[in-house]
């Protein structure tokens, strides 16, 4: 039986990061994947290929160049399946090709094989190797469960891999169906729904919520269903999906529980994900799943409830960022092997990469206002700053949120292009406890988008100017006697 000081689970960011971190501490380390190639989730069938295929999409559809050739302006004028697998394809063997100069270089060790516990330190790796199945036993003093997740796949919904599809299966072939119905409209189903609408393709998004992006500023939301809204995309918002059936001509056909029917040539069923956990028979290392697959841990730690046994990525839940999954990782085996990571309260970015990007970091206003902070925001629009006109921006907005007592800044909320890149200023101001003056003070290069940070935080720096003690009673009570225009109107 071969031994290891540390046998990981799951080739994804979470477990890379982990595996080389526990290397370059000078320990053996196993790497278990049941894919033919590492890379875990992200690498497969989520961040990078999703990513890859954004990017396909608006290059070959010309999209950022429309505002000046017009909304009929393609790069290539017919775009095909094939042009969407060549680049992920790409994609995927380049990241591939890294992650495994990255074991080679630190010493990991990986074997492709399907690992589930036999008991607490004991893990057997069951192989394919020609037409026979090899179990191999390996023991290991610290294990990471970084497995990821798989697509939610009800028994009612009749999955084909045809024209009914989850997001694994949409992403593995990508197509370029006349309309698509997109059902769920999470981070994956939103991302996907917008890819499509870039494309010119019909998409029609079924939500059982009345709002999108609940963890995201309700005004970045509120822009983003603007733009969706008027380039054709139909929102059905407080609705649930009854069952899928297809038509004389096998096309699905979407029933909603209100009794409307949605016609497409694709649908893409993307509500939920659970946790890649059912083979690994947990109960043999003392951990349980919950009913979504997922595992339960120490956010400090990431320790299971065996203490030998930790769980990172998208397995434990929120907030399942490939980012937070990478130190999520690395935190595990500084804490496995004693060098322990001290926590701290650093809040991380969120990326949606939509079409337009959104980005965030810090607080909502939602959030200023449930933790009773007297706050005021600040906006500057792409469109209107130099850079924005230059790339023929006509939407997005950067939105900057200060405590109004400290100028302290709380939250940074951005829509549109280069969102994901743009919000990295305002989180290393924000983590730094900065105030709303470093951007007033400072120069920015111009032209450039991060000239917003300058421009919102002048627009703040305007609506600070008036101070609530500043305003005398009666003009107070005057005013809040007043009906507002809103309510005039």
């Amino acid at each position: 039986m071969s031994h290891f000081d540390f046998v990981v689970l799951g080739s994804g960011p979470a477990g890379r990061r982990a595996a080389i971190q526990a290397a370059k501490l000078g320990k053996s380390v196993l790497v278990v994947d049941d894919r033919s190639k590492v890379g875990g989730v992200s690498v497969h069938t989520g961040t990078i290929p999703s990513k890859t295929l954004r990017e396909t999409a608006l290059n070959l559809s010309g999209w950022r160049e429309r505002a000046f050739y017009g909304q009929g302006y393609r790069s290539k004028a017919v775009i095909e399946s094939a042009d969407l697998e060549q680049r992920i394809a790409k994609t995927f063997d380049y990241e591939v090709s890294v992650l495994e100069h990255q074991f080679a270089r630190n010493g990991v060790q990986t074997v492709n094989g399907r690992g589930h516990f036999a008991s607490p330190n004991q893990i057997a790796v069951v192989r394919e190797v020609g037409d026979s199945r090899v179990e191999e036993m390996v023991e290991a003093d610290k294990v990471l469960i970084s497995v990821g997740t798989k697509p939610f796949r009800p028994d009612h919904i009749p999955f084909n891999q045809t024209n009914v599809l989850d997001s694994d299966s949409f992403i593995l072939q990508p197509r370029m169906p006349r309309s698509l119905t997109v059902v769920g409209a999470g981070v994956i189903g939103l991302e996907y729904a917008t890819i499509f609408s870039a494309l010119d393709i019909p998409v029609t998004l079924i939500e059982p919520r009345e709002r999108l992006l609940e963890f995201m500023d309700s005004e970045i939301v509120d822009h983003l269903v603007h733009s969706m809204r008027e380039r054709g995309i139909t929102l059905r918002l407080g609705c649930s999906l009854s069952h899928v059936h297809f038509s004389e001509a096998g096309s699905p056909i979407c029933q909603l529980k209100d009794g409307r029917l949605i016609g497409s040539e694709m649908v893409l069923f993307a509500a939920g994900r659970v946790g890649a956990t059912s083979g690994l028979n947990l109960a043999a290392c003392g951990v349980e799943a919950d009913e979504r697959g997922r595992l339960k841990v120490d956010r400090k730690t990431f320790q299971t409830a065996n203490p030998n046994v930790y769980a990172a990525g998208d397995v434990i839940g929120f907030p399942s960022l490939a980012s937070t999954s990478m130190e999520q990782g690395r935190a595990v085996a500084c804490h496995a092997f004693g060098n322990p990571i001290e926590a701290d309260d650093q809040k991380p970015p969120y990326g949606v990469y939509a079409v337009p990007e959104l980005s965030s970091v810090g607080m909502t206003e939602d959030d200023a206002r449930a933790a009773g902070i007297s706050y005021e925001c600040g906006i500057a629009r792409f469109r209107e700053t130099s850079r924005g006109h230059i790339m023929g921006l006509e939407s997005g907005i950067l939105k900057l949120i200060c405590n109004r007592d400290t100028r302290q800044l709380i939250g940074v909320h951005v829509i549109g292009e280069g969102a994901s890149e743009l919000v990295h200023i305002g989180q290393a101001v924000l983590n730094l406890g900065g105030t709303i003056d470093f951007f007033v003070e400072n120069s920015f290069n111009y032209p450039t988008l991060a000239e917003g940070y300058k421009v919102a935080a002048l627009d703040l720096w305007n609506r600070l100017q008036v101070h609530p003690a500043e305003i005398s009673h009666e003009a107070a009570t005057d005013r809040d006697n007043q009906p507002s225009k809103m309510a005039a109107a």
